[in-house]
């Protein structure tokens, strides 16, 4: 089975150090490239994306099997983020993006970021969580797996993602590859079955 793992906003590959020697398969690590080189996947399996990296794979690959981790089809909009929230921190971004990137980090529990190689890619995709347009629906299987303490989507947001289809861990926060892998890690086993 081939897999292919897509990080959010202000990660790279390393969001899945915990989970992927946990999973079966081939895995490829795709990357946006916000540090370094951009790593894409011809047409996988089964997709696995963290928060804004589960938004662009339902997008690129609707017929493909999807597991969200902290992930949303639509970050922005009627019961999730307030757009005027991305607004803001875009305009910031422009000004200062080493200064934003470190905030948001922070405000979600995660270490510093290594120096932005593309703040152009950063910035880019930070344009695409204000998107409101609805999300074309997804048309293979779909796992959603959130925490309840996650700081960043708003329990509305969590309960609504991709149709609700999903479990809810007590504790991780929005970085559950991380902080929750084995529990990750046997959702999935279960959903591959």
């Amino acid at each position: 089975m081939r897999i292919a793992l897509l990080h959010g906003w202000g990660f790279d590959a390393g969001v899945w150090d915990a989970l992927a020697p946990l999973l079966p398969g081939d895995l490829v690590r795709m990357d946006r490239g916000y540090f370094g080189a951009p790593v894409d996947a011809g047409r996988p399996d089964l997709m696995i994306g963290h928060s804004l990296g589960a938004m662009l794979l339902a997008r690129r690959w609707s017929d493909v099997p999807l597991v969200a981790i902290n992930g949303f089809d639509r970050f922005c909009g009627v019961d999730a983020v307030a757009p005027r929230v991305v607004q803001r921190m875009a305009k910031r971004f422009g000004e200062d993006p080493a200064k934003v990137l470190a905030d948001f980090r922070a405000a979600i529990g995660a270490d510093p970021a290594p120096a932005i190689a593309s703040p152009q890619r950063l910035g880019e995709d930070l344009a695409l969580l204000a998107d409101q347009t609805p999300a074309p629906e997804h048309g293979a299987r779909l796992l959603v797996l959130q925490a309840e303490d996650d700081p960043l989507l708003p329990p509305e947001l969590r309960r609504t993602a991709f149709g609700g289809a999903g479990a809810v861990c007590e504790s991780g926060g929005h970085l559950l590859p991380l902080t929750q892998a084995r529990w990750c890690a046997r959702a999935i086993a279960e959903f591959v079955r």
